[in-house]
């Protein structure tokens, strides 16, 4: 299909160039730009496009294309619109996903563009006269939904109430909620958000509201007032129950549609990513969703000859508008698609979105608009990872409790428990991790989710939870621990009596045997050496080794390694044993014994490895009412979603998180922790997730900032007491609200009674950086320390929060501390008066390599320049600290750092 072509609207130029949402309506047969001002606003009687476009964090820009339909417009209007977005799609090198939206009947993404609401309008679109209403009328909507509302006009009469949905009476001076006696709480919390809208929107902000529940109406004056608009009150009666729809046929059928627009039955039930084919166009006819597959060599014509067969079959058949239609082109399907066919490869095909990025930025720079890729983000310590660890392996019933040299070195065969508190939003926060070693058994993975439930009532900061599994650890796992070495075999008796009785090899680590290690990592602070099969197969050119034998150490240096892993080797190498003198070996340069210890040269993998394309994460309300387990998606997600009655999960791909909400039915982590392996075995985003898959259970309120930073977060939300209704009456009624019974007091992180056996850990961990704090004014935070993401409290929210206590407000321990770390030390420098009262310059112009670097220095000695608090964050130690330390160890610590 063409990039361009002479006949592409003008409307379209530069469509989809940019982030967000953009509308166009039909009037007088033309396509117009709907101004922002504007958009929300649908008239009844017109047809609209919306394209709505997001530039994820890698990957192409995603486009999804809707046009939506009024009740009242015209069938020319309505053909024109379904041909434009078509058109548009063209335009956009056929990389976007269409949708049919009828008013009413809108799917819950097209909603999600338009929060809270939207609210069609009678009449026809405009332009040239604004859109401004005549005058002021009396309204009563009827509002569905909990997370996306649907709010519809219903008339103005008694009988359009009932017990069952929630109603708003917009009048001049005052808006009244009725809430049907048998509507739910998200509800009647929903419908407080589309008031605060027509609140903006019509009363310029000043009215009156008024919440009346259905059934009490005794000596309530705005009961009066509101029941005085119908002629005074009277019952409203029960609803019969209605005659249920007929149901569809629930097989599923793919139709083959002819150059003619006829379609021809191609399977049923069991279908084939066979049967598709590249020059055609499908109808995909799933009962209440269709779906119209169009092939990457048709044409512009055939796709509008399908589209139009689809429409009339769905006439023809009588079925209801609340049908979806969803058109995908070849390489865009969804992955409900793609769950309708048996053999769907698992692996995205990755040159279509190369070419219609190709295409669009072509598009982009023939309009004159500069195109660029979207810089990769820098990997950051999601959490403060100067806290307190403790770590304890499980033996069946017992803990053991690991020293600080201990609790950094796994066994595969086992299982541990890693308790970490470090300084949170005003308060100390916990996270526990469950680690399922590879080979562990049975016995020690039931005995360690036992312990990790006694754990977590023992634990008053009301811990996050997270279960993970050797070979899947979480980046944020890695970055606690800071340096994990992780050996073959196991200690516990569970595991050594599996051995002996099943008659394998122990393959449990030991200093005399020969091992394998893979080295990898991103920083001193995150590195990890795995021991491996110790066969050639195990090598891999990104990768560096070290190999141990009884007689000697050789270090392998992957030819496409880079420095930092070389820096890495170095490191690990001397924490695995700081004696040892290994024989350095480049890839291609190996000596004959190293390939003997290995058993023989053999292949293994050469080429660079890739990272794996990571979609946006998704989220979802959990639903176990009456023993089914049901899913939903919510699109556009934001943290108002994160309903306090709901269950939510958060699928990033590489990890899980389960939202429990304070008001939910969920009471325990473990509960919890099986809705999120329920969720992976259904994968309904055919994701192929991994049952060992990490999964993290958040409460309300105790979220970290590894959680919120999928999020533009307000701590102040978190903190509102009350169900979700009446968190959002006092937001707009604009009062101050009370917070929830639990303080947000910060508590020292070494308080006791914090682990099973109640001890402090130390503040110095095994590695020599004082990266284990007992509290924030152990490691000095900075005053102006922030968590990621944190977004500003609306207007109304920072009224109700004006006695919140600052993270930077003067006696804070932050604060205390920075005023308190400064020269009060007395160094000693191993007799060398040179290096004292030296002027004080920044690290990144002190560094050997550096774009900005300072002359007439001693450049022997360019850490002494370094201020008191630099040197302590770069080194983790003091300066009195680091002179004491051999003359060898010094330059070993410069050399990490660039200052050798």
């Amino acid at each position: 299909m063409p990039v361009f072509t002479k006949d592409l609207d003008s409307a379209f130029q530069a469509a989809g160039a940019k982030p967000g949402t953009e509308i166009w309506c039909i009037e007088n047969q033309h396509l117009v730009l709907v101004p922002q001002s504007c958009h929300g606003k649908f008239y009844t009687g017109s047809a609209y496009i919306v394209l709505n476009t997001v530039f994820p964090k890698s990957g192409p820009p995603q486009h999804d294309l809707h046009y939506w339909l009024g009740n009242d417009a015209n069938e020319v209007d309505s053909g024109l619109a379904s041909d434009k977005a078509l058109e548009l799609d063209a335009a956009l090198g056929s990389c976007s996903v269409q949708y049919r939206e009828i008013q009413g009947q809108e799917s819950q993404k097209f909603l999600s563009y338009f929060k809270p609401c939207i609210i069609p309008i009678e009449g026809v679109f405009n332009s040239k006269q604004g859109n401004l209403s005549d005058e002021y009328q009396v309204s009563l909507y009827s509002c569905k939904g909990d997370h996306v509302v649907r709010v519809k006009e219903v008339p103005f009469l008694r009988s359009s109430l009932n017990h069952d949905d929630v109603f708003i009476l917009d009048t001049a001076s005052k808006i009244f909620l009725f809430s049907g006696c048998n509507s739910t709480i998200q509800e009647r919390a929903k419908a407080l958000e589309v008031i605060q809208y027509i609140k903006d929107d019509k009363h310029n902000g000043n009215c009156e509201v008024a919440t009346i529940e259905d059934g009490k109406f005794v000596g309530d004056s705005d009961v009066g007032e509101f029941w005085n608009f119908f002629g005074g009150y009277a019952p409203i009666p029960r609803e019969l129950p209605s005659a249920q729809e007929q149901s569809l046929d629930s097989s599923i059928q793919l139709f083959w549609i002819n150059l003619q627009g006829k379609l021809c039955e191609a399977g049923k039930d069991a279908l084939s990513k066979d049967m598709l084919e590249t020059d055609k166009c499908y109808m995909l006819d799933c009962g209440t969703e269709i779906y119209v597959w169009m092939g990457r060599q048709t044409l512009l014509t055939e796709r509008k000859t399908s589209i139009s067969a689809v429409e009339n079959f769905l006439r023809n058949e009588g079925r209801s508008n609340g049908t979806h239609m969803t058109f995908l082109s070849e390489g865009l399907e969804s992955n409900i698609f793609r769950s309708y066919f048996s053999n769907w490869p698992k692996t995205v095909d990755t040159t279509l979105y190369e070419e219609g990025r190709e295409k669009v930025a072509a598009i982009f720079k023939y309009q004159g608009y500069d195109v660029k890729e979207l810089p990769e983000e820098h990997s950051e310590p999601l959490i403060n990872c100067r806290g307190t660890l403790k770590v304890w392996r499980v033996d069946g019933d017992k803990l053991s409790l690991l020293s600080d040299a201990e609790q950094t070195k796994l066994f595969s065969g086992d299982c541990y428990i890693a308790q970490f508190t470090f300084p949170g939003n005003e308060r100390d926060e916990t996270l526990i991790y469950a680690w399922f070693g590879r080979r562990c058994i049975k016995e020690d993975k039931t005995a360690t989710i036992s312990h990790i439930n006694a754990m977590v009532d023992s634990v008053r900061t009301n811990p996050v939870v997270a279960q993970i599994h050797e070979g899947r650890e979480p980046t944020q796992f890695f970055e606690i621990l800071q340096r994990l070495v992780l050996f073959k075999g196991g200690i516990s008796s569970g595991y050594k009596k599996f051995i002996e009785e099943s008659g394998v090899t122990d393959e449990t680590y030991g200093e005399n045997k020969v091992a394998l290690f893979r080295v990898q990592g991103t920083s001193p602070d995150n590195m990890q050496a795995i021991q491996v099969d110790h066969v050639s197969a195990s090598l891999n050119s990104s990768y560096c080794y070290i190999l141990q034998t009884g007689a000697s150490i050789f270090t392998w240096i992957g030819s496409l390694s880079t420095a930092q892993d070389h820096n890495l080797l170095d490191r690990m190498v001397d924490l695995l044993n700081p004696t040892w003198q290994p024989i350095s070996v480049r890839e291609g340069n190996e000596p004959d014994d190293f390939w003997d210890i290995l058993g023989g040269k053999a292949e293994y993998p050469r080429a660079k490895e890739i990272q794996k394309y990571v979609e946006d994460p998704h989220l979802f309300v959990l639903n176990i009412s009456g023993g089914d387990f049901k899913v939903r998606e919510i699109y556009n997600f934001t943290q108002d979603d994160l309903v306090t009655e709901d269950m939510l999960l958060l699928d990033c791909q590489k990890e899980i998180y389960v939202w429990v909400g304070l008001h939910s039915v969920v009471k325990s982590k473990q509960e919890a922790l099986n809705l999120g392996l329920k969720f992976i075995e259904m994968d309904i985003l055919v994701e192929d997730l991994s049952p060992e898959t990490p999964i993290y259970v958040v409460t309300e309120g105790h979220e970290p900032p590894l959680f919120t930073r999928f999020f533009a977060w307000d701590y102040s939300k978190a903190n509102m007491h009350g169900n979700s209704f009446e968190r959002k009456l006092a937001i707009l009624k604009g009062k101050q609200h009370t917070l929830e019974a639990h303080n947000r007091t910060p508590r020292k992180a070494s308080s006791r009674g914090s682990t099973p056996d109640g001890q402090r850990s130390i503040s110095v961990s095994s590695n020599g950086r004082w990266g284990r704090s007992s509290s924030p004014a152990s490691f000095g935070m900075h005053p102006d320390y922030k968590s990621p993401h944190v977004s500003t409290p609306d207007s109304v929210a920072k009224k109700l929060f004006q006695g919140s206590p600052s993270n930077n407000s003067p006696g804070s321990p932050a604060v205390e501390s920075n005023a308190s770390s400064g020269t009060a030390e007395s160094l000693q420098r191993n007799g060398n008066k040179d290096i004292e009262n030296l002027p004080v310059h920044p690290y990144d112009r002190l560094r050997v390599v550096s774009s900005n670097s300072i002359a007439g220095i001693n450049v022997t000695v360019r850490e002494a320049y370094l201020s008191d608090e630099e040197f302590r964050e770069k080194f983790g130690m003091t300066k009195a600290a680091f002179y004491k330390l051999p003359k060898w160890k010094q330059n070993k610590l410069k050399m990490s750092l660039d200052l050798f």
